[in-house]
């Protein structure tokens, strides 16, 4: 053989025209045909099994793996799902073709969502999309069922946002599309990630699209945002979701009361709970009763009546729920006073009467109500115009608390604790004052029969602020002659009073002689009173000397008195006066402090001419 290829090479290199050389060769070394005649062939014969053809591309089967009609194939970078590996982690064709439907899939996976088998979930889902269906020899579609389960095993395994999302997106490579249980699991992740602005963004891309947003999805949204204290937008949701009538848990609505509270939006709160109510799926929602006690003293606080009876209403509807639980749950007598007093503030009636009603659920009858509650309501009452309810409470104080020993007797006082209602009465003057007088005597031909001195009190006390001192008089009178009751030391001290705003001081001492004549013993207010009609009549010494009877007395004078002397005694100039007035303060501990602008005010020189 070599000595052989030496020669053709020998030959080559002499010969100018080579390709003939070799073309003479390859002809003269070529096998003979066979000269054999041959028969042609049947044409009756059957014809031989065609090959069968390869599987068609756009089926998308694993075959054509980097086909570009294989969507999954065209960008693998960009999909999420893997590449087929050339063996299934769950073993053979014939491990797969038990799941060649959906139906044993889907026992499958809720049988592992049980067990928190999620990636054992995620890789036989992705050998399962990737696997022919032995059926129809098709790629295996999932449907969005299927796949939300997929989504489900990686949100668990902690998939983020972004991935999720992808994921979501990816729903499409097989002709499925994300449904609204889809989004929410994405928008799962991004509760857990934080992501407020990305969940706004999904939300409002779901209402584009027109997939509806359920209960979930809008719980999940307003608790995210409020945990973000985006308190705008999470409103923003919350009035949507309920307008469209989905129910709000009870979780996301009480950390939105929380919320609110904390951050002083009363008003937004009382809105959203109102809106609550019209709906037939929130109505029962209501705080705990720490938080509801929690709203009811801030709404107190800030004045807004519609918060704080909602607020009432949860505590109400907690002591039924314990009631038939068997549980006793009462409330703070405190926080009914603070209601009663609000209702005062902001003219509510309906606040005033939920308040006393929940005050009567809370005592079950047991005792009856402290005297700062009747009070408390005798001032709503007023406060709001309703002077026969005032009055009517007042009887049921003083059938409550007017026959005790240990009274004291400036709970019935004119002055002080029945002072709102001597101010409802006199409030449109002399006509309201004669219709009260006119009931209170009406009264007196009852069954039983009512006579109250601390009612006609309130009607003398309420003619002197009017400066009609006939009335005054009349109705003092009255109290011993027509309703046959004897007079008490707020009594002489109403008609006191009258006389003293009138600058009648003579008939003011002939009062106070009376009164000790009696053997009724004067009060701290009846030396005020005094003290007040002797400075009304520039006497200053006379007033010192009345303070020094009330010191003897065992009553101390109140700051306001002895600034009101000190006054005097500038205006006066009574230095004496002034000194003993300064050694009184000192010897009280009161600081009285200067009065400057009260002294450029009285000694301006007002020029008539302008």
């Amino acid at each position: 053989m070599a000595a052989a290829a030496a020669a053709t090479s020998l030959l080559l290199r002499r010969n100018r025209n080579p390709q003939l050389l070799l073309l003479r060769a390859a002809i003269s070394s070529s096998r003979a045909l066979p000269q054999q005649a041959e028969l042609s062939p049947d044409p009756t014969a059957a014809a031989p099994d065609p090959a069968p053809l390869p599987p068609n591309p756009s089926t998308g089967s694993p075959f054509y793996g980097e086909n570009w009609r294989n969507p999954a194939a065209a960008n693998p970078p960009s999909s999420l799902l893997p590449t087929v590996i050339g063996g299934s982690p769950f073993g053979t064709h014939n491990r797969m073709a038990a799941f060649s439907d959906t139906a044993g899939l889907k026992e499958t996976f809720a049988k592992w969502m049980a067990e928190q088998r999620w990636e054992d979930m995620k890789q036989l889902f992705d050998s399962w999309v990737r696997s022919l269906d032995a059926a129809t020899g098709k790629p295996n579609r999932p449907d969005v069922d299927l796949f939300n389960h997929y989504l489900r095993a990686n949100l668990m395994t902690g998939a983020l946002p972004g991935e999720m999302l992808d994921l979501a997106d990816h729903m499409r490579e097989f002709e499925v599309e994300p449904n609204t249980a889809s989004y929410n699991l994405v928008l799962k992740s991004m509760v857990t990630a934080l992501e407020a602005a990305s969940a706004e963004k999904l939300v409002e891309r779901m209402l584009q699209t027109g997939t509806v947003p359920d209960d979930e999805t809008y719980n999940l949204i307003v608790g995210l945002l409020i945990r973000q204290n985006h308190f705008d937008s999470a409103l923003k949701y919350l009035d949507l979701m309920l307008k469209s009538g989905h129910t709000l848990s009870l979780t996301i609505f009480s950390d939105y009361v929380r919320a609110c509270v904390r951050s002083g939006r009363l008003d937004t709160l009382a809105s959203i709970i109102e809106k609550c109510k019209t709906t037939d799926k929130n109505k029962v929602l209501c705080p705990q009763w720490a938080w509801c006690i929690d709203i009811a003293e801030a709404a107190f606080e800030a004045n807004n009546s519609k918060l704080a009876l909602f607020a009432l209403e949860f505590l109400a509807r907690w002591i039924v729920r314990g009631e038939n639980a068997k549980v006793q749950l009462s409330v703070n007598e405190g926080l009914v006073i603070s209601a009663l007093s609000a209702a005062g503030r902001t003219y509510s009636p309906d606040l005033l009467n939920a308040a006393w009603s929940l005050l009567k659920k809370s005592l079950r009858q047991k005792r009856a109500p402290t005297p700062e509650a009747y009070l408390a309501k005798i001032y709503a009452h007023s406060s709001i115009g309703q002077l026969q309810r005032a009055f009517a409470t007042l009887r049921e104080f003083e059938n409550a608390y007017g026959n005790s020993e240990d009274m004291d007797l400036e709970l019935f006082s004119p002055f002080s604790s029945l002072h709102p209602l001597v101010v409802a009465c006199c409030k449109d003057g002399f006509s309201t004052l004669d219709s009260v007088y006119v009931q209170l005597e009406n009264l007196t031909r009852g069954d039983p029969p009512y006579k109250s001195v601390a009612a006609l009190n309130c009607v003398v006390l309420g003619c002197a602020n009017i400066w009609d001192i006939e009335r005054a008089y009349e109705t003092f009178l009255a109290i011993k002659d027509k309703f046959e009751l004897t007079p008490d030391i707020h009594s002489y001290n109403a008609l006191l009073c009258a006389f003293g705003k009138k600058k009648r001081t003579e008939e003011a001492c002939n009062v106070f002689e009376h009164i000790l004549t009696l053997g009724v013993k004067p009060n701290a207010t009846t030396y005020s009173l005094l003290v007040d009609v002797h400075l009304a009549n520039k006497d200053p010494k006379s007033a010192l000397a009345v303070i020094d009877k009330m010191v003897d007395a065992g009553f101390t004078p109140s700051k306001d008195t002895l600034k009101k002397a000190r006054r005097r005694c500038s205006r006066e100039s009574d230095f004496d006066s002034d000194e003993k007035v300064q050694s009184l303060a000192k010897q009280f501990n009161y600081r009285m402090g200067g009065e400057n602008r009260r002294e450029m005010l009285y000694n301006i020189e007002y020029n008539p001419v302008f």
